[in-house]
């Protein structure tokens, strides 16, 4: 067995993992990451990136079919567009492999190195990588990062199976299924859903709570019901899945009621989508001394872990699993190796749904606000009212942004949007909640005629009581 030794040892080289190697590797630290499933993780080979390029697919097709039903905008198409998920499978995953082959460049290119293999950890610093040859290595390290990163959530009643998918799967699906029926209405599974509707699929969802997208308000996902109603998608709310069964060639899902009434639904494939765990078997953890907060590893503001010199970061140390948190954490963490003096607090993460229309939150929501006992002010500005929106044929789906604010001060606590192409707000939103601005900075910044973020400003104008492209609310 080979042995080596460096300074860092990352193991994930997802969206928390290879900002970290990079950046260590910029600061001329000898470093190694180790990565089994692909350079870029979960997010760039099987989830934010792939399902991304899905739903712009599933967009481009739905539109091309208006455009043969009708001479929409003067545009129209002699026949309805044709499908074939192979070759959408295989741009898709053209786009992946760039992506993956251009990370491990600049990882390159950092001056750290890749290793393709998983680890074991034998102690908190030492680990054995067994590459796909049988190959291994033996590494100790001086710093280890963990970036295990996360994995879905399988249902012991729901297993995984040629018929019962996963959101891997279903990225890969090269045929359409005509019945899709998708267990749990978070973002994931509602992204896909919409995403398949979009492809033609008949589509049908069993939630077990009250409501969809249960982060968010209903005001914020009432564009979104009012979208799935519109394209006849079902969505059984209150509703317990139970099992599975096949028969005559049929797969059939069993569910409860809101009402706990025993139901069957058919279905081609069944995507379970009930969200992701942290990913802790198989790599070693009981063999480090790590402590557990709950089912993810516990770590201070620094990701630091009990262990001296060991370091958690990403979805493997909790809530909430997003990437730019664990990309932030990783770039963190190498600096703080490197002796820099950084602490992990960010005033609020933005969080982004891809669902038709999309939806984007940073900071607390009014009912959040006022649980802490804030004294409120809220402007919404409808994006029916955007002359951007309307050229783009937005703004019709009941979209709006929200600002909420602290009544005395006008500090803005949170702000919320949905509707077409929001998502590329979240960096204005994120920034104004992190630097502690007030409704007039907002105000006050001349945005861009036309364009998506006058409709920001605007929503602060509203809140301020006096905006220029809607009535003033009543006092």
């Amino acid at each position: 067995m080979q042995t080596r030794s460096c300074q860092v040892l990352i193991v994930g080289g997802g969206p928390g993992g290879y900002p970290a190697a990079i950046r260590a590797g910029q600061l001329g630290l000898d470093t190694i990451i180790v990565d089994k499933h692909g350079l870029g993780g979960t997010c760039l080979n099987r989830g934010c990136i792939p399902s991304k390029a899905m739903i712009h697919a599933a967009t481009k097709f739905e539109e091309m079919g208006k455009h043969a039903d009708s001479d929409v905008l003067g545009i129209s198409l002699a026949e309805a567009p044709k499908l074939d998920m192979g070759k959408l499978v295989g741009w898709k995953d053209g786009i992946v492999a760039k992506l993956t082959g251009g990370v491990g460049q600049l990882i390159k290119a950092a001056g750290a190195t890749h290793i393709a293999g998983w680890a074991e950890f034998s102690n908190a610093k030492t680990c054995v990588v067994t590459m796909d040859d049988g190959e291994q290595v033996e590494i100790t390290a001086e710093h280890v990062i963990l970036a295990t990163g996360s994995v879905e959530v399988e249902l012991p009643f729901l297993p995984f199976g040629e018929n019962v998918i996963g959101s891997t799967d279903a990225l890969d699906l090269t045929e359409r299924p005509e019945k899709l029926v998708v267990v749990g209405a978070g973002y994931i599974g509602l992204e896909l859903g919409i995403a398949f509707r979009k492809l033609g699929s008949d589509v049908t969802f069993i939630e077990a709570s009250g409501g969809i997208l249960p982060l968010y308000d209903k005001e914020i996902t009432r564009p979104i019901t009012m979208w799935l109603k519109k394209h006849k998608v079902d969505v059984n709310l209150s509703c317990k899945a139970k099992g599975v069964t096949e028969a005559d060639g049929k797969t059939v899902l069993e569910y409860d009621d809101a009402k706990g009434k025993a139901q069957t639904i058919e279905a081609d494939k069944i995507l379970v989508a009930v969200g992701r765990k942290a990913c802790l078997d198989g790599w070693g953890l009981e063999n480090m001394g790590l402590d557990l907060d709950g089912k993810f590893i516990k770590v201070d503001n620094q990701c630091r872990t009990g262990m001296r010199g060991v370091f958690a970061i990403g979805d493997v140390v909790g809530e909430p699993l997003l990437a730019h948190k664990a990309t932030a954490q990783g770039e963190m963490v190498a600096e703080i190796i490197a002796g820099h003096r950084r602490v992990h607090d960010p005033v609020s993460i933005a969080a982004v749904c891809f669902t038709e229309p999309e939806v984007v939150g940073v900071g607390l929501t009014p009912d959040e606000a006022k649980a802490k006992g804030e004294e409120i002010i809220t402007g919404k500005f409808p994006l029916a009212a955007s002359g951007r929106y309307l050229s783009m044929e937005a703004g019709l789906d009941g979209g709006f942004v929200r600002v909420t604010a602290r009544k005395d001060d006008h500090v803005i606590l949170g702000i919320h949007a949905v509707g077409a192409h929001v998502s590329e707000l979240s960096g204005e939103f994120a920034l104004a909640v992190e630097m502690g601005a007030r409704l007039d900075d907002i105000a006050g910044t001349i945005h861009v005629h036309p364009t998506l973020t006058e409709g920001f400003a605007e929503a602060a104008l509203t809140a301020l009581g006096h905006p220029i492209h809607i009535s003033a609310p009543k006092k």
